[in-house]
């Protein structure tokens, strides 16, 4: 991490121009300015001014955008972002009408066409509909269509949602494999202190998040409509970079500059390599409904052989869950060391620990010789 010089511009420039696929995300509070005051059509249209320079540079992009709450609550009479899920719900059913109206309207000045996608966490953590989701966005680029995603507010319940769209950016970044991520705040840049502070010092780049620690990034903004800050955005960053896609954070105000190479904002650099997306998904978008307590030899097996968890490495099971839901898989020690889709129901699970699964086809029938979370379905924490 380190201050402005030339080598870290040049990065950030190269970053920028030698992308293909690119993801932009916007916040509520960039889109609508204060709570109650609606959607501010400028800066709709300043967003999709920087997504028109990388189109015409032959760059995919999608946008994901947050604003539905905050859309749905001026036409609602409503000031301030509410609380209850029943309201928020609500306010997004009107608002997301209004944020994709604005938005076409906006693309249409580019000839651009537009596209909705709403998504919760289970759209694409369950493997079926995960590869729909890539098929999806796969042939919408394809045809030259800009996805507006965002989370299904309107139906998410608190256990499938993402609980911010910074995360839910980065995931679909690696979800539809982009070369760049840029994440758009009210601030122009990641600050070691708060912006507002005169000594606050603008951080260029980062290449280690744990020295941010020594920092205080800050939280939601004031405007009180969206459900993110500074922190979602690190956050979201390091979930990104850690799967090999690069940041920029900046500023709405600053897109075009942006999108077009200009030295400006932090760059995160990535620093890791690509991995399955939907593991991805699984460890940062899933909520576990239960617990399965492994021994050391499945613990060993799953931590450093990558094995599917089997039935007689299971001491004990908790919570209530059903066959298909995430669980958490914890050590002996009661560290979660992974978490995966289970195979089978809570109650069904108990007659099965410490059993082979030869020895369960031979007592309970062939549907039990089985694995009770599948490789394929797991991922390290």
């Amino acid at each position: 991490m380190t201050s402005n010089n030339s080598n870290n511009l040049r990065d950030l420039r190269d970053e920028v121009l030698k992308a293909k696929r690119v993801v932009l995300k916007v916040g509520s509070s960039s889109l609508t300015g204060s709570a109650g005051a609606g959607l501010d059509i400028s800066a709709v249209d300043k967003l999709v001014d920087g997504v028109a320079i990388l189109k015409k540079r032959g760059v995919e992009v999608l946008v994901v955008s947050s604003g539905a709450i905050a859309a749905g609550l001026a036409p609602l009479g409503l000031t301030t972002r509410p609380k209850d899920l029943a309201t928020q719900q609500a306010a997004a059913s009107v608002g997301q009408g209004v944020l994709i109206y604005r938005y076409s309207e906006s693309f249409a000045r580019y000839g651009i066409t537009a596209s909705q996608v709403l998504i919760t966490s289970d759209d694409v953590i369950r493997r079926s509909h995960y590869r729909n989701a890539q098929r999806t966005f796969d042939r919408l680029l394809a045809l030259g269509v800009v996805p507006v995603i965002n989370e299904n507010d309107t139906v998410g319940t608190q256990e499938i949602r993402f609980g911010d769209n910074d995360r839910l950016a980065a995931l679909v970044s690696h979800l539809v494999q982009a070369d760049l991520l840029i994440l758009l705040s009210d601030i122009d840049a990641l600050y070691d202190a708060p912006p507002t502070s005169a000594n606050a010092k603008q951080i260029t780049d980062v290449r280690d998040f744990a020295l941010l620690g020594d920092f205080q990034i800050g939280g939601a903004g004031t405007a009180g409509v969206g459900s993110g800050g500074m922190v979602t955005k690190v956050e979201a960053a390091r979930i990104a970079t850690g799967a090999g896609i690069p940041v920029v954070l900046t500023s709405l105000a600053n897109v075009e500059a942006a999108v077009s190479g200009t030295e400006i904002g932090t760059l995160f650099h990535a620093n890791g390599v690509r991995t399955p997306s939907r593991a991805l998904w699984l460890a940062h978008a899933s909520s576990p409904k239960g617990k399965l307590h492994l021994d050391a030899g499945a613990t060993t097996a799953i931590r450093e052989r990558g094995t599917s968890l089997l039935p007689a490495g299971v001491t004990k099971v908790e919570g209530d869950f059903s066959a298909g839901d995430p669980v958490d898989l914890l050590s002996p020690e009661g560290k979660v060391i992974a978490r995966g889709l289970v195979a089978f129901d809570a109650d069904e699970i108990p007659q099965l620990l410490g059993k082979s699964t030869k020895e369960l086809g031979a007592s309970l029938g062939a549907e039990y010789e089985r694995e009770l979370v599948h490789r394929d379905d797991l991922s390290l924490l």
